[in-house]
């Protein structure tokens, strides 16, 4: 039976009872129930649907689902002890070492003028991106956001090649053109980060229904499943809402993936939405939401398994949501002094890394000594990545215009063939046009 399809959702209760009168405290001074809480999800029978302790006759009419992940878990467990092989579990723990190693090294590089504009560094969500992306087939797609390093190393792109492109030299992913916030890679289907929040979604949908257009009308053996990553922020947008309405109506393969962070830049999750519980909006579009704790790789891995397969099987899209942290600001020019230290200190004692290496260890999956080998070996390959972009050429002058104009006879490019930017009076102004 699948996790999800247990499931019912119930419908929130009527406005007019949130009276004033009922003198309730205000959500954002006390512990709001549910920050790292599935506990209101209760299951009714080995075999039943889950329902609302406070609640069980007002279920949906749509037959919508809903899962907390402890569930998942408990049914994995029921089957066997372990969440992961220890193959699995290694390539998971080497994923995620790879991720906050290659960040750290971000910080000291743009620190040190290697790197410009706006980095935005990804330490603490490194279980979201491994636990979805390292279970994707090559030729399926992934959509990011401006926060998109370590989704591109996830994905396949090499060290170097990332590296190169926030080094802005020919070498990158992008040959320099694309920098920190737009990570592209044709090879690994990366369809790129994107600097505006919400950009990427259409693209995200348009990939899955190219999927789906193969698949039933060209008549190919195509099994595609997208993937789109985007933040709480990102939830009140448009083209949230319209993408999800799209992607039910036709049942496309593709994932939303929701990495809440609970701060979009500097503004509380808490204070920017009506209802902070983001899983609830996939029912509303007639999909499975989910929340999951995003800090294990383990129980987000679980339901990313079955969100994914569910696409592949042509099944339809499945809402995610992710509740992890980032440990450093929003972007590194950020002195990130919003936030409470005392909520940073309590997720910080839930890195995702330390939490996989106590699980493999005492387990009996992996020893010290091989996890240390993996982050030595880690180690290697960053700064051999640094080294390999610091000595990596800049793009020509003469780059500058490709890939912004398709017509050869354009502002690009002049009647003789060469391009405009070459002529010395471009920049001043003076070049014919």
């Amino acid at each position: 039976m699948s996790a999800f399809s247990s499931v019912k959702i119930l419908h929130p209760p009527p406005f007019a009872s949130r009276s004033a009168s009922e003198n309730s405290p205000d959500p954002l001074k006390s512990a709001f129930p549910f920050l790292g809480s599935t506990s209101r999800l209760q299951r009714s029978s080995p075999f039943g649907a889950l329902t609302s302790s406070s609640s069980s006759s007002s279920t949906s009419s749509r037959g919508c689902s809903v899962v907390a992940v402890s569930e998942v878990v408990k049914q994995k467990k029921a089957k066997s002890n372990l969440l992961v092989t220890r193959e699995e579990g290694l390539v998971l723990y080497e994923d995620m070492v790879l991720g906050r190693s290659f960040e750290d090294m971000c910080a000291q590089m743009y620190y040190r003028g290697k790197m410009f504009g706006f980095v935005h560094l990804y330490n603490g969500q490194e279980a979201v991106s491994t636990g979805f992306i390292k279970l994707l087939k090559k030729e399926d797609s992934v959509v990011s956001t401006y926060r998109d390093h370590v989704h591109a190393l996830s994905k396949g792109v090499s060290a170097r090649a990332v590296m190169s492109e926030l080094f802005g030299k020919t070498t990158g992913c992008c040959r320099g053109q694309g920098g920190s916030m737009h990570m592209f890679d044709k090879e690994h289907n990366l369809l790129g980060g994107f600097g505006f929040i919400g950009e990427g979604i259409p693209v995200a949908t348009g990939a899955a229904f190219t999927s789906k257009y193969r698949r039933e009308v060209l008549k190919e053996a195509c099994d595609d499943v997208t993937l789109a990553f985007f933040g709480d922020g990102t939830c009140n947008n448009g083209q949230f809402f319209e993408c999800l309405n799209m992607a039910a109506l036709w049942k496309l393969p593709i994932v939303f993936v929701v990495e809440n962070n609970l701060w979009a830049i500097g503004m509380s999750h808490l204070r920017a939405t009506s209802d902070p519980q983001i899983w609830k909006k996939g029912p509303a579009f007639d999909m499975p939401g989910v929340h999951v704790d995003g800090m294990d790789v383990l129980k987000v891995r679980e339901v990313a398994k079955e969100a994914i397969e569910r696409a592949r099987r042509g099944e339809g899209p499945t809402l995610v949501e992710c509740e992890t942290y980032r440990f450093r600001g929003h972007s590194l020019a950020d002195p990130d002094e919003l936030r409470d230290p005392a909520e940073k200190a309590r997720y910080a004692k839930r890195d995702p890394i330390v939490a996989l290496k106590k699980y493999l260890t005492e387990n009996n999956l992996a020893k010290e000594s091989e996890l240390k080998g993996i982050e030595k070996k880690i180690d290697e390959i960053i700064e051999e990545a640094v080294e390999f972009a610091d000595a990596s050429p800049h793009p020509a002058r003469s780059q500058l215009l490709e890939n912004v104009f398709a017509d050869p006879k354009g502002f690009g490019i002049g009647p003789d063939g060469r391009y405009r930017c070459e002529d010395p009076g471009f920049t001043e102004g003076t070049a014919q046009v």
